[in-house]
């Protein structure tokens, strides 16, 4: 059992925060709204904290999924952030989908106070949070990722070492730019088929055990034809991580000409009141 701070209880944090209490661990979490933090312990058991540094004092790791690069550093190196508070050795893990460059500050502060640090962006949603079944993508030492393994698994199908401190956000930016680029395909070629008169089942049945199969089709196809768009990850947040790829991209060189088109569909979208309609709203910009 170790004793663990959770920082973050939102979508994705919540759960991952309550898979690990049911694995036995110790557990503490800390929320920037404390109602929140109240409730997931009313409901969950654990205990909570008043601050980061307070959730984070004496534990043997810290993990945290809060919203963006501003709030991570807030949490971590801010008045009262968990950093201050760790004990030597310890562990952190950050579950945010923030840019590389804030991972690699956190890796290199981590380092100068004794801490293992790693940037562990997830995909799989707020379904695979629930069901523990997400995909993780780690930077960082590999010292570091020994100790986060056995930890995560409370609530990954995968874990992928993909290398050092920023490498697990960039990882995760691409795979947002192949979302982006799937969704974009999903919505043209449902409305093609809506406007040639077929029957979207049909088209789904025909074509989704071959080469056009995704993720995104068998999960999506169906809602996006019934004009159904509440199933978690919202376009606000797409639009922030489409962001962040295509600022590394321009520091890295890369060309995005799809990701940077479909980051201007979502913003007419997010035009359109879609903000908080998960990205399988793109759809809606191509009419009836």
């Amino acid at each position: 059992m170790a004793k663990i701070a959770y920082i973050g209880l939102g979508v994705m944090g919540g759960p991952m925060a309550r898979h690990l209490l049911a694995k036995g661990h110790d557990v503490t979490v800390y929320n920037r709204t404390a109602e929140k933090a109240e409730q997931w312990v009313a409901a969950n058991g654990g205990r909570s904290a008043p601050t980061p540094a307070a959730a984070a004092e004496g534990a043997d790791a810290v993990f945290s999924c809060v919203g963006a690069d501003a709030d991570l550093e807030d949490v971590t190196l801010g008045e009262a952030g968990a950093f201050a508070a760790m004990r030597e050795g310890a562990l952190f893990v950050d579950h945010t989908t923030v840019s590389a460059r804030i991972a690699r500050r956190l890796a290199g502060e981590g380092e100068a106070r004794g801490l293992l640090v790693i940037d562990a962006p997830v995909s799989g949603g707020q379904a695979g949070a629930e069901k523990g079944a997400l995909s993780i993508m780690c930077g960082g030492t590999i010292e570091a990722l020994a100790k986060a393994h056995p930890l995560m698994e409370a609530y990954a199908a995968r874990i992928v070492h993909c290398g050092s401190a920023g490498a697990g956000q960039q990882t995760k930016m691409a795979n947002q730019i192949c979302i982006a680029g799937v969704l974009q395909g999903l919505s043209e070629a449902l409305r093609f088929s809506q406007a040639s008169g077929l029957d979207t089942d049909k088209v789904f049945e025909a074509i989704s055990g071959g080469a056009a199969a995704s993720w995104q089709m068998q999960n999506r196809w169906a809602t996006m034809a019934a004009d159904s768009f509440d199933f978690g990850f919202a376009v606000d947040w797409m639009r922030k991580d489409l962001g962040l790829a295509l600022e590394e991209a321009r520091g890295n060189g890369a060309t995005l000409p799809l990701a940077a088109l479909v980051d201007q569909f979502y913003a007419e979208v997010q035009a359109m009141g879609g903000g908080r309609q998960d990205t399988s709203s793109l759809v809606r910009r191509l009419g009836r």
